[in-house]
């Protein structure tokens, strides 16, 4: 099987390389798939895509007349994916359903603590030669409230390590985790409860219909005044506008994301040289109180390793079997 890689980068490369051991006719390339770059998927049978790159209708259809039958996205979500329109064509799309939950659970904890403990804050005082401790107080972790949505594997991680703080444990998902609650003292809620008793909400659920803009001016008018709100899951899982308000009127004291829902042309690239015409997003990174990564949650060289070895494992198995245990249906 022919593969053409999209939106190869640097970090990645190398654990795909290491996970196909020379046995797949693989070429990379660093563009992200879009109706520009879909020409270069012509003479491939399988593509592998990354969360940057767009797999809509009128691009799948283009991809089919090419040859391309078969779809490996490095990445747990597929919401870059018109999966009716793959189906209806006849083209097989497979994800990467877990790798280790333990990279984006530990950096939601990072970013917890970073903003409490006023980290990033405190380090820049220093570099300027002011060592007063004025700006810096945070609050102890112990015995707070943290509300966790979505109680999957990444979610179930990050459950365990506030309940190691000593945090009492709220939670909401439409499916209880029964093994989890075996494990560590938990108490499954209703979002609106989670918003209205969390010192700390931390969001871990995937994005679809139903989660869409779930975090709102509704939502966030419900939460505790000076909340620390972290989102590692899905930028659209939080309307920006709202979430922007909220910080200007001191609802939300502080904000950990590490995925923003326009982040599809901003982050993964070198906009150094660039003046970004994304609004929203210059006010957000504005406040001194929201920490943003670049969707770094998943780079850790065990989660890369995880998400290679799946992904190469897709293509094996349509190349020997016609089918993959991790098909999107």
């Amino acid at each position: 099987m022919k593969i053409l890689m999209y939106s190869i980068y640097a970090f990645d490369k190398p654990f795909i390389e290491n996970a196909t051991q020379g046995k797949l006719e693989i070429e990379y390339t660093n563009q992200s798939l879009s109706a520009e770059t879909v020409k270069l998927a012509e003479g491939f049978e399988g593509i592998s895509l990354f969360t940057t790159d767009d797999a809509s209708d009128i691009i799948l259809e283009k991809l089919y007349s090419f040859g391309v039958r078969y779809i490996a996205l490095r990445s747990v979500g597929y919401d870059n994916v018109d999966l009716k329109k793959a189906r209806a064509l006849g083209i097989k799309v497979a994800h990467v359903p877990a790798y280790s939950p333990y990279s984006v659970a530990e950096h939601a904890a990072a970013l917890l603590l970073a903003l409490n403990r006023k980290i990033i804050l405190g380090q820049k005082l220093m570099q300027m030669g002011d060592y007063r401790l004025n700006h810096l107080v945070g609050f102890d972790l112990y015995g707070k409230t943290v509300g966790i949505i979505g109680t999957g594997k990444i979610g179930a991680a990050f459950a365990k390590i506030m309940h190691g703080f000593g945090c009492q444990i709220l939670a909401n998902d439409p499916q209880e985790n029964t093994e989890l609650i075996q494990q560590i003292e938990i108490k499954y809620t209703t979002v609106k409860e989670v918003c209205k008793n969390s010192d700390v909400i931390s969001v871990h659920c995937p994005l679809n219909p139903e989660t869409k803009y779930m975090f709102n001016k509704k939502s966030f008018s419900l939460m505790k005044k000076g909340v620390i709100f972290i989102n590692t899951a899905r930028g659209t899982v939080v309307n920006t506008e709202d979430l922007i308000d909220a910080l200007k009127m001191g609802n939300i004291g502080a904000a950990g994301l590490d995925v923003y829902e326009k982040e599809r042309s901003i982050f993964f690239g070198n906009h150094i040289t660039e003046k970004l015409e994304d609004h929203l997003y210059t006010i957000l990174r504005s406040f001194p109180n929201v920490l943003i990564t670049g969707h770094q949650g998943f780079l850790t060289n065990e989660a890369l390793e995880g998400i290679a070895h799946t992904t190469i494992a897709n293509f094996n198995s349509w190349a020997y079997n016609g089918t993959s245990e991790n098909e999107l249906k």
